[in-house]
């Protein structure tokens, strides 16, 4: 299966009830922080903010004064993956950290009933904003937290005052119908499989109209992915199923096409894979070159798709962008928040 990210360098990687709206009369509750942990010394406090019927989420406040930031990290991480970085921004404004649900200190609701749906998880940030009064945040995403940027960004982007993809803005954060995804094109062909099967009538010649045009679009995206897995040899053979957050994950991925707010977007174009040890030369080279089309493809994508968008290519950054060019991501993220004022 085609983990919807950086094309040839995602899949060496994989190798290796509602809280009610706020409003005057139901100001919310003044949570206090708790201590750090022990060897956590990055200047931040810790708090937990239900954002569901038995959902807390960690938030991490690191202080500071201007334009509310709120980080969002990548699958895998918590948000102290930002206890370096927040820091250096926080001069020049108030800057908070989420953990997403299923990760870290943060509540682990059952993989299912849309638990953790793309739209799911934006609604997660929306609710812990209204907790605590983060009025037009700027939301700064790390790789498949572009999925909550571009939930908010096409759903209430009056909410928010910009966005900063750092490497993330693949097809789970901006869907582009001429090149496709396999995850995402799976999905939606499952979904017509299970409309026909359910359905108690359906109109038939509309509904195989409907599969039939689907179904070109999937088999390139299977031909596509089989191209990827012949670039790496001796990929290891699944032996068991992923965790069941990370298929939950997954399954709840959606296709947006259009984002409604002021947009930055950092591509590591193309990534540096050198961390892949044991690779020899010519394979690193045919990867590179790979990773380089397919990521090049994607950010012109997202530049065409997205109007007003400024796309950053920096070339042979690591995925972990904002740790291996942190000067370059604190620089674009300045010039770009500038221009909001």
């Amino acid at each position: 299966m085609k983990w919807p990210a950086q094309g040839t360098f995602a899949l060496l990687a994989l190798a290796s009830a509602f809280l009610p709206a706020q409003n005057a009369a139901h100001p919310p509750q003044k949570i206090p922080p708790l201590p750090a942990k022990a060897g956590d010394t990055s200047p931040h406090q810790v708090f937990f903010i239900p954002v569901a019927k038995g959902v807390k989420l960690e938030v991490l406040d690191w202080g500071g004064v201007g334009t509310p930031i709120i980080l969002l990290a990548g699958i895998g991480y918590d948000a102290h993956v930002y206890d370096t970085f927040a820091p250096k921004l926080k001069a020049r404004h108030h800057v908070y950290g989420i953990t997403r649900r299923g990760f870290g200190a943060s509540s682990v609701p059952a993989p299912d009933d849309g638990n953790y749906a793309s739209d799911r998880l934006g609604d997660d940030v929306l609710a812990v904003m209204a907790q605590l009064r983060i009025d037009k945040p700027v939301l700064i995403g790390h790789a498949k937290a572009g999925e909550e940027l571009s939930s908010i960004g096409s759903r209430f982007p009056d909410k928010i005052a910009g966005l900063v993809y750092l490497d993330a803005g693949y097809s789970y954060a901006f869907y582009d119908a001429k090149h496709g995804d396999l995850l995402l094109d799976m999905i939606a062909l499952r979904n017509k499989l299970d409309l026909y099967l359910t359905s108690s009538a359906p109109d038939l010649n509309a509904y195989f109209s409907d599969l039939h045009a689907a179904l070109p679009q999937f088999s390139r995206d299977v031909d596509d992915f089989q191209a990827e897995l012949a670039l790496i040899p001796g990929l290891p053979a699944r032996t068991a199923p992923p965790p069941p957050v990370l298929v939950a994950l997954g399954a709840g991925v959606e296709k947006y096409t259009e984002i409604h707010a002021p947009v930055l977007a950092i591509f590591a174009d193309p990534h540096n894979l050198g961390q892949f040890a044991g690779m020899d030369e010519k394979t690193r080279q045919t990867l590179i070159l790979d990773d380089f089309a397919r990521t090049s493809a994607q950010a012109d994508a997202f530049q065409a798709g997205i109007p007003g968008a400024r796309v950053v290519r920096l070339p042979n950054a690591s995925h972990m962008i904002f740790q291996s060019n942190e000067a370059d991501v604190l620089r674009e993220i300045d010039a770009f928040l500038a221009k909001l004022h």
